[in-house]
């Protein structure tokens, strides 16, 4: 039997690159061939391809998902789609957020026209808990209404429902993850994590927003991709599933623990003034992958958080210079 050929846009940047790694790894099906399809903008790294660059099963093009012939070439010869690509910073977004509407949306489109005309076995959309907006108390289950805040989320929600719309009128199978905050290992250094760890290991200051007090559920990167494995092996068409983290804390506290972890303090804390339109807490319910999957994140969080910093301490190469110094 021949292996299952899977396309994995944005393959190159944080996320994606650790799901090519559960792929291709020790651990993986075994029977699989991946291409990533990457851009390489500045969040995207050919070393966070290292692992897997020789691996006989592995190919990587350099090329941007908005790009019809190309996605219709690569899809043609693919079995099932991942979709990882995105524009995903919300700072970003909030100046301006027309690379989030053409990446996001249109590049979305482009891959699902392209996986229609070729018949796909499974297109996995990977989105975001933000596109719920707020949860001043309580989860968001999969049915929850849509409210996103940042143009970012505004146009995740919109990829989401193109998505999803494809299996509605068409019969496509089209799978769709909504992830916790994620952190780990190689992540580029705008999000609060890996900004504040970088920061904080070169003795300089670090960007707290408003009143620290906005709460975030914290997902490792790796608990993640497994989510995102069982959702394409096992998951219904046209069904929506949530991965949660487990650990749910207040920016504040976040910053506490990561000061501890890089023996800095407080005073290197600076309260700036709230991002525009800041979500205060998201919280997803992860019932139904627990259920139907059997999904439970398995990494422990000061373990995790442990070891990314460490990452971070020990490989300098790789983040330094951070280009973004104040975006959270």
């Amino acid at each position: 039997m021949s292996a299952t050929r899977i396309l994995v846009t944005g393959g190159a940047g944080f996320i994606g690159s650790h799901y090519v790694d559960a792929l291709l790894g020790p651990d993986g099906p075994g029977d699989v061939a991946v291409t990533v399809l990457d851009r390489l903008t500045y969040a995207g790294d050919p070393a966070n391809l290292e692992r897997v660059r020789d691996h006989p099963a592995f190919t990587f093009v350099h090329g941007d998902v908005c790009d019809p012939l190309l996605v219709d070439d690569l899809v043609a010869d693919h079995h099932q789609v991942v979709h990882f690509a995105a524009e995903s910073h919300v700072d970003r977004s909030v100046e301006d957020g027309s690379a989030f509407a053409r990446t996001n949306v249109l590049g979305t489109q482009t891959l699902l026209q392209a996986a229609l005309r070729h018949g796909v076995d499974a297109f996995v959309q990977v989105s975001t808990d933000e596109v719920y907006g707020s949860v001043p108390h309580g989860t968001s289950a999969e049915d929850a209404p849509l409210r996103p805040s940042s143009p970012y989320a505004a146009t995740k929600a919109a990829a989401d429902l193109l998505a999803l719309a494809h299996h509605r009128t068409h019969g496509m199978d089209v799978r769709v993850t909504r992830c916790a905050n994620n952190y780990g290992p190689r992540q580029y250094p705008e999000k609060i994590v890996p900004l504040f760890v970088t920061r904080l290991l070169r003795g300089l200051p670090v960007p707290l927003y408003g009143d620290g007090a906005q709460v975030r559920d914290w997902l490792h990167v790796e608990d993640h991709v497994r989510g995102v494995e069982l959702v394409r092996t096992r998951g219904r068409a046209g069904e929506v599933y949530n991965i949660g983290g487990g650990t749910e804390l207040a920016n504040r506290e976040l910053t506490g623990l990561l000061l501890s972890l890089c023996g800095a303090d407080w005073d290197l804390v600076e309260h700036v003034a709230d991002r525009k339109g800041h979500d205060r807490r998201y919280r997803v319910d992860d019932t139904k992958i627990s259920t139907e999957l059997g999904y439970r994140p398995r990494r422990d969080f000061a373990t995790g958080l442990a070891e990314t910093v460490a990452w971070y301490r020990d490989n300098p190469s790789r983040w330094q210079p951070s280009p973004h110094p104040a975006a959270v």
